[in-house]
C-alpha cells in the first residue's frame, strides 16, 4: 500500500483485515471485516448500507451502489433485528475497488492521509480474536445504528481492537465522522486567527491545521474516552441498558431502499 492509497489486491486479503470500499464519487467508504472464505462481516442500518434515517440520506442516496436484482446465494438475508450482516466480498465492494485499513500508523502517515476512515494510530488484535468478534457480533448484534456513534467503521475498529467509547454523548470512533464534522469545525475555529494573517494561504494553512490537530486528537488510539471491552461484555451491557446507543431522530425520513 502506498502513502496516498490503501488499495490492495484481493490475493493479499487474509481472515481479520479491516477493509473498505469508497461507493461513488467518494463521498464516503463502506468498512467490514473479512473473515475468510471470501466473506466480509459487516455493520448496516437494518440491512441497508445506506440509510441514516436522517436528512444525510439526501446527500448519500447518490452513492448507494446498483444492486442486483437476482439474490445472492453467500450471502445472508438483511435482519430487522440488527444490521450486522455476512456478505461475499463481491456484494460488499458492489463493483468499488477494495481497500484496507491500516492500524499502528505513525503520527506522520496518519496526519498525511488527510481523509478520514482510512488508517487509525491504535493499535490491532490478533487476526483470530478480530474473526471472533465480528462472527460474535454477527449472531448477537452491535447495538442501534448511528451515523456519528455507531457506523459500519465504529463496527469494523471495534471488531480490530475491542476498543469502545465509554460516553454516550461523544461522537464514535469512526475517522470517517471525524472527517465530515472536522471540516466545518475547523473552518469556525480558525475564524478567530484569521487576524493574525489576511493572507488567503496563510487562512487556508490555519484551517487544514486545526482540522488535522482534530482529527488527531479524535483518533481511537488517542482519546481517553475508551475503554477495552469483550464482545461478551459488550452484548450484556446493550442488553441490561448499561450501553445504549440511540438511532438519530433529527429530521428523521423514511429509510431508503438499496
Amino acid at each position: 500500500m502506498g502513502l496516498l492509497s490503501n488499495r490492495i489486491d484481493r490475493s493479499s486479503l487474509k481472515p481479520g483485515d479491516h477493509i473498505y470500499s469508497w461507493r461513488t464519487a467518494y463521498i464516503y467508504a463502506h468498512h467490514g471485516i473479512y473473515v475468510g472464505d471470501n466473506k466480509v462481516i459487516h455493520f448496516t442500518r437494518r440491512g441497508q448500507e445506506v440509510g441514516t434515517g436522517t436528512i444525510l440520506d439526501h446527500i448519500l442516496v447518490s452513492s448507494i451502489p446498483n444492486r442486483s436484482t437476482v439474490p445472492c446465494t453467500v450471502c445472508t438475508p438483511p435482519s430487522d433485528g440488527h444490521g450486522v450482516v455476512s456478505s461475499c466480498l463481491d456484494c460488499f465492494l458492489a463493483g468499488g475497488i477494495l481497500y484496507r485499513f491500516e492500524y499502528a500508523v505513525t503520527p506522520a502517515i496518519f496526519l498525511a492521509k488527510a481523509r478520514g476512515g482510512t488508517c487509525t494510530l491504535a493499535v490491532s488484535d490478533p487476526d483470530d480474536i478480530v474473526v471472533h468478534r465480528a462472527n460474535y457480533l454477527l449472531t448477537n448484534g452491535f447495538g442501534l445504528y448511528n451515523v456519528f456513534k455507531n457506523n459500519c467503521e465504529d463496527f469494523a475498529i471495534y471488531s480490530k481492537t475491542g476498543l469502545l467509547v465509554v460516553d454516550d454523548s461523544t461522537m464514535g470512533q469512526s475517522g470517517q465522522a471525524v472527517s465530515i464534522i472536522g471540516g466545518p469545525l475547523a473552518a469556525v475555529m480558525s475564524t478567530p486567527l484569521r487576524l493574525v494573517t489576511t493572507n488567503v494561504y496563510g487562512m487556508v494553512a490555519t484551517a487544514v491545521g486545526v482540522y488535522c490537530a482534530s482529527r488527531y486528537a479524535a483518533d481511537i488510539g488517542m482519546r481517553r474516552d475508551v475503554m477495552k471491552v469483550s464482545a461478551e461484555d459488550l452484548t450484556t451491557r446493550l442488553t441490561t441498558g448499561l450501553l445504549r446507543v440511540v438511532e438519530p431522530s433529527l429530521a428523521v425520513l423514511p429509510p431508503t431502499t438499496s
